[in-house]
């Protein structure tokens, strides 16, 4: 009797050990907030923060078994703008995430991207659903969204194009989210800076030079500069000189400037330090490719 009961512990303790040995993909922060919401229950919002949270962070995304350590750092911040009926709201997304860098303490930014097109229903303590072979409701379809493209961008970066699964997942939520007339942010004549062109970027094959650049920037350029500097940094520099086909093909396109918003100011933080004469050389073709942030690289060439 003691053996069998000893037996039994033992299997519980390894099963415990096993399971919180795993985890989800993401470890998504989640932050909604209602500064112009006023004479509401705000009550409503805390449960809707803390539901986005479980949902995003307990759905099973991929087929990949992740270690607690493995999971990708995202965020979502939420603005509720407008209350439009009971159960029915209008607001904004701010959406990021990040990978480390090899050998460090360092976390580099993936995904940066604002998004204001976002209408929803949510009556308290209604329960999460979703199928990615069906529009069940507008906020976890533009969630299950952000979070395949989360998680595409971030297997892009670590092995060439591998993020492709993922993003052809999104495009099923977004194939499925276009026959809903009430929401916003799906369809290609919506604007030119929305879910539906961020997807089409990313499968567009005019793109894959920048998602090229994504692996070669992480896997060959910022996971070596821990212990190879001057090698990291120079493969760094390739991609995103690489990257005047992308503009050459596509000029001002969103992906791209979403690649720079995310990457902008860690660019001028590796190169500050870069030989004049290859300052010089890069910031010609940034100037050329991301206009936006040439006076954040010319910052660059004056830095030691």
């Amino acid at each position: 009797m003691f053996f069998k009961m000893h037996k039994y512990l033992l299997f519980t303790i390894l099963l415990l050990v096993s399971l919180t040995g795993k985890a989800q993909e993401l470890n998504c922060r989640v932050q909604v907030l209602t500064p112009s919401i006023q004479g509401t229950n705000k009550q409503v919002f805390q449960t809707l923060q803390t539901a986005i949270y479980e949902f995003m962070n307990n759905t099973k995304w991929t087929n990949d078994q992740f270690a607690v350590e493995e999971r990708i750092e995202c965020s979502i911040t939420i603005n509720i703008t407008e209350q439009l009926s009971t159960d029915e709201f209008k607001g904004t997304l701010q959406v990021q995430s990040s990978r480390p860098a090899f050998n460090s303490s360092y976390n580099s930014t993936l995904l940066n991207v604002f998004d204001d097109q976002f209408r929803f229903r949510y009556l308290e303590f209604q329960a999460m659903e979703f199928n990615e072979n069906t529009h069940i409701s507008n906020l976890t379809s533009v969630l299950a969204f952000y979070a395949y493209t989360i998680i595409g961008m971030d297997y892009d970066s670590f092995g060439k194009r591998a993020g492709q699964p993922y993003f052809l997942k999104a495009q099923k939520v977004v194939n499925n989210a276009q026959n809903d007339n009430a929401a916003t942010g799906w369809k290609a004549f919506e604007g030119n800076q929305n879910r539906y062109w961020l997807n089409e970027n990313l499968l567009n094959p005019n793109f894959r030079p920048l998602r090229d650049c994504t692996y070669a920037y992480h896997r060959k350029g910022l996971d070596l500069m821990s212990n190879q500097v001057e090698t990291g940094r120079a493969a760094i520099m390739e991609a995103i000189i690489n990257l005047r086909s992308v503009h050459n093909k596509q000029p001002n396109s969103y992906l791209m400037q979403m690649f720079f918003a995310a990457k902008s100011d860690e660019i001028v933080n590796i190169f500050k330090k870069e030989l004049p004469v290859n300052k010089t050389s890069l910031l010609e073709v940034l100037k050329i490719i991301d206009p936006a942030n040439t006076t954040k690289y010319e910052g660059m060439m004056r830095a030691e």
